[in-house]
């Protein structure tokens, strides 16, 4: 297992996944960083790997950064205005040890290219906080459970129109996207829903019922844990939205599975040909399919008699 360390985090590689353990000691470290703690990524979900030999403070030390595929990244959907030290999947590190996260890039790079299916609709959710989840500003709270995110302003800071109107539940299925919009150190910032019978604002984010406001720092960065988890949680409920998440995500994958296993069928011998009245197998693309079809199994939607007579088909091409 490769292991580097970095002034945000350390990543720990095995070939499959990256198990990262972010730096929560001092007080320049982020607070959203600090709130995650850690996570696993899985190689899966990376779509490239940019490494920078001179991408670090003041054009010293080396910056890795990945970019997840589409619909995985929920930090980077809701919070494009992140300051590099709270990206969740950057690191950065000194020039001393450049070589060994330059060769981490590397592996990590040929493992993602190696993942060609397309990721669970439910993955994104692994990247984020367990259900359910709280987070508490000076304006009020917010609560997701899975189906709905509540909305309750109870604090000093809400308006008298939130004050009386005290609460708002957003069920999911009705949601089309979540919203983060950090302070500017002026003007307060806020999590906000988006339904799909309103896009747009009702009033101000301080009298708009669809919105949370958030301070600066620390209060700031709940807001976007909190408007990325629900992202996560509605990318797994699928296209529409509506969808239960673990059914939406199955409809899609067997959509898959039919097709993997037919493109695999195509070029593979019918049982008792004799392997001679075929061009000579490609012993890598047969390796390649068997691991596609150890994905499909592994996610049950290939029975064990199915998958054993796919790789004993495929086996017998070599």
């Amino acid at each position: 297992m490769d292991e580097l360390v970095g002034e945000q985090a350390v990543w720990r590689f095995d070939g499959e996944s990256i198990a990262i353990r972010y730096e929560t000691k001092g007080w320049s470290r982020s607070p959203l960083l600090k709130q995650l703690g850690h996570l696993e990524l899985p190689v899966g979900l990376i779509g490239t790997v940019d490494f920078r030999p001179s991408g670090g403070k003041r054009g010293k030390g080396w910056l890795m950064q990945l970019k997840l595929r589409e619909r995985t990244d929920p930090y980077a959907a809701v919070g494009a205005m992140l300051d590099d030290k709270s990206q969740p999947f950057h690191l950065s590190g000194p020039a001393r040890t450049e070589l060994v996260a330059e060769y981490l890039a590397d592996q990590i790079r040929f493992a993602a290219e190696r993942h060609t299916a397309e990721p669970d609709p439910a993955a994104a959710t692994a990247l984020v906080p367990e259900l359910p989840l709280h987070v508490q500003t000076s304006e009020g709270t917010a609560t997701l459970d899975g189906t709905a995110l509540r909305l309750v302003w109870s604090g000093v800071q809400a308006s008298s129109r939130k004050k009386k109107a005290q609460r708002r539940e957003y069920d999911l299925a009705d949601v089309s996207s979540f919203e983060w919009v950090p302070s500017d150190g002026w003007e307060w910032g806020f999590l906000r829903v988006v339904t799909r019978q309103n896009s747009e604002p009702d009033a101000k984010p301080g009298k708009d019922l669809r919105c949370l406001l958030a301070d600066d720092g620390a209060e700031g960065y709940q807001a976007l844990l909190m408007a990325a988890t629900a992202t996560a949680h509605l990318w797994a409920r699928g296209p529409a939205g509506g969808a239960p998440g673990r059914a939406g995500a199955t409809a899609g994958w067997l959509g898959s599975a039919r097709t993997a296993i037919a493109q695999i069928s195509a070029g593979v011998p019918a049982l008792g040909e004799r392997s001679a009245e075929r061009a000579p197998a490609d012993t890598a693309w047969i390796y390649e399919q068997i691991e596609r079809l150890g994905e499909l199994h592994t996610k049950g939607l290939l029975t064990d008699e199915e998958f054993a007579t796919k790789k004993a088909e495929l086996l017998a091409r070599i």
